[in-house]
Parts: structure tokens; C-alpha cells; sequence
């Protein structure tokens, strides 16, 4: 597990992003506490991690975990009860409107006014932004703003869709509505919480094409949740949270190296010969039914494949993913 004691200086924050991100964090968030009223327990147990600018960072966990929570509080909807959260300098107790002038969010439920038009619900959000100046109508807004919102429109396919008006969409259409317009002020942070939630393939695909686009043009940083967690990942820097806590921290590959084992599946029309054959071997395995022998390091899948005389029915490699090691560390740590 991958820890950082904060407040986190610049060599610290260098370890934490790896060679891809050296900046300065553009979040901190130093011993966050959040107990809601009655309760008996945090659910926000004393957490703290920084985001170094321009990097993707996902915050995992199971319901009930106090990911929402968390993104709550640094999208200044919720006071913490104690401890620190500093976002692009900004103190998100002391200065919230200042914090949100540099966020972008797409929550898990939509927030748009079904009775406006799509393109209505984003031109009144950039007047609330004070991005442009309010006209009555779509084609007396300034050219910058007509741009912008063809070419979002286009990359999430609802350009010919703006016109209509928002009780008319599907639950996919609201969301990619909520994604254009949180990227109209092309936002210092974007937290996404559950951004595909909703969306097609074809559509998360270009989602996260823009994503990559834009924190390559724009060095955005990326703040995400997700129970997609393959589209984790490519994220610089993971947090696995449960009951309140951070459970895992580092990099999804130094996260899987930890907790999952590569593993190798073989079978053969002769069972017992196979199994006298790895017994002789000194090879620990499992019977799945087939046979399950987890990679220690001391000889390699070619190798014990080499080795193996008795004819294979079955042979299938496994390298573990994300989601195998999400899974082990969540029931580890299930109460």
C-alpha cells in the first residue's frame, strides 16, 4: 500500500504521481473527518491524499464507503467536520465560491431543468459562470460559445439533439447533456462521479477520448468515481475507500502486484497423472475444478509449461485486472 503523510511537499507528490506528473498537488486533503449527526462511526474516517495537476485519480469503493461523501465536501456541497481540503489554493471551507469557479462536476443524478431546451440548460449555467453574457436566444450568443457547444454537442452525439427539450431525454441523454455543460468553462478540476453511468459503448468510448484530449490540451485534472474499473485503469493514482477509510493507494499496477497473483489454468484427460506430475514438481495448486497454479515468481508460465510431460487439455493464462484486485482488497477488509 502506497501512503502519503501529509501535507504533502513536492518530493512526496513526485512519488505519488511517478515520472508523468512532477507538479505540485492541485488537491489536498489532509485528515478528512465527515460524522453526519446520530451517527455512530465517521463516514469520513481521517483520510488524506493529494492530486498532482494534470493527472487522472480515482476514488473506489463500494456503497457505502464514503466515496460520494468525500466528493461532496471538495465539491463544497457538504461541510467537513474536520480536516483540510485545499483545491487549485482555494480552501474549501473558507472560499467555496472560489473553488467552484475552478470545478467542473457531473454527478451521478442529473441536475438540469427538464422544462429548458439542452442548449438552454448550458447557456444558463455559462451566464451563472459568468462566461458569457446572457441572450435571449442561441444564435445571439457570442461565437465562442456557439462553437463550443457544436463542437461538445458533436464528440457526445447529441448535436442534433439541443433544440429539444430536456424531459424528452433518456436517462443517457441527460447525462451526456451534464457533461457538456460541466466542460463549457473548461474547469482546472473535473470530478466525475459515476460519469458513464447510463451511456453506450460507443458513447463512453468518446467520453473518454475527450477526457484524454483534454487533459492533454487543457491539463485537466480528473477526479473520478466509478463501478466501471476498467475505466480506472489508466488513472495515475487510485484510492481504494471501505467503511470510511483508505484501504489502497498507489498505482492500479502497484495496487495489482500487491494483492493478485498472475495465475496459470491447465487441464488433461489424464487428471491423476497430472496431478502425481506437479505434486513431483512441488508445484502448489488448486483444483477449480481444472487445475490452478498461482505464479510465485519462482518459475515462469513457459517454464512449468516446459516442464509438464502429460498431454494438456487446457492451458489459459490469467493476469489479474483491477477489478480482481478491488475485489480482494473490499472483502479483506468487509466487516
Amino acid at each position: 500500500m502506497v501512503n502519503l503523510t501529509m501535507p504533502a511537499p513536492a518530493p512526496e507528490v513526485e512519488e505519488l504521481a511517478g515520472a508523468r506528473h512532477t507538479s505540485s498537488p492541485l488537491i489536498v486533503v489532509d485528515n478528512l473527518v465527515k460524522r453526519y449527526k446520530k451517527a455512530d462511526v465517521n463516514a469520513v474516517d481521517g483520510i488524506s491524499f493529494a492530486v498532482p495537476a494534470g493527472s487522472l485519480f480515482a476514488l473506489l469503493g463500494p456503497n457505502g464507503a464514503g466515496k460520494t461523501t468525500t466528493i461532496s465536501i471538495l465539491t463544497t456541497t457538504l461541510a467537513p467536520t474536520s480536516g483540510d481540503v485545499i483545491i487549485a489554493g482555494h480552501d474549501v471551507a473558507r472560499s467555496a465560491a472560489a473553488v467552484r469557479r475552478e470545478v467542473g462536476i457531473i454527478f451521478q443524478k442529473p441536475s438540469l431543468d427538464l422544462n429548458l431546451t439542452a442548449e438552454e440548460n448550458i447557456r444558463l449555467h455559462a451566464t451563472l459562470y459568468g462566461l458569457y453574457p446572457f441572450r435571449p436566444a442561441f444564435q445571439f450568443m457570442p461565437q465562442r460559445y456557439q462553437q463550443q457547444v457544436r463542437e461538445l454537442g458533436e464528440v457526445l452525439g447529441i448535436a442534433g439533439e439541443l433544440t429539444k427539450k430536456v424531459k424528452t431525454f433518456s436517462g443517457g441523454m441527460k447525462r451526456k447533456l451534464e457533461i457538456v455543460r460541466s466542460l463549457l468553462h473548461q474547469p482546472k478540476v473535473l470530478f466525475l462521479d459515476e460519469p458513464t453511468t447510463g451511456l453506450d459503448p460507443d458513447s463512453r468510448q468518446n467520453l473518454w477520448e475527450y477526457l484524454r484530449r483534454v487533459r492533454h490540451e487543457h491539463d485537466t485534472t480528473i477526479f473520478l468515481t466509478t463501478h466501471y474499473l476498467e475505466e480506472a485503469e489508466e488513472a495515475d493514482d487510485v484510492c481504494i475507500m471501505n467503511h470510511g477509510s483508505i484501504v489502497a493507494h498507489g498505482t492500479p499496477a502497484q495496487i495489482k502486484a500487491e494483492l493478485v497473483q498472475d495465475y496459470l489454468l491447465i487441464d488433461a484427460d489424464s487428471r491423476q497423472q497430472l496431478r502425481d506430475e506437479l505434486n513431483l514438481m512441488q508445484l502448489s495448486y488448486e483444483e477449480t475444478p481444472i487445475f490452478k497454479i498461482r505464479m510465485d515468481g519462482s518459475r515462469t508460465m513457459h517454464q512449468i509449461l516446459r516442464d509438464i510431460e502429460t498431454p494438456l487439455t487446457v492451458v489459459q493464462t490469467h493476469t489479474p485486472t483491477l477489478e480482481d484486485a478491488y475485489l480482494a482488497i473490499v472483502r479483506d477488509n468487509h466487516a
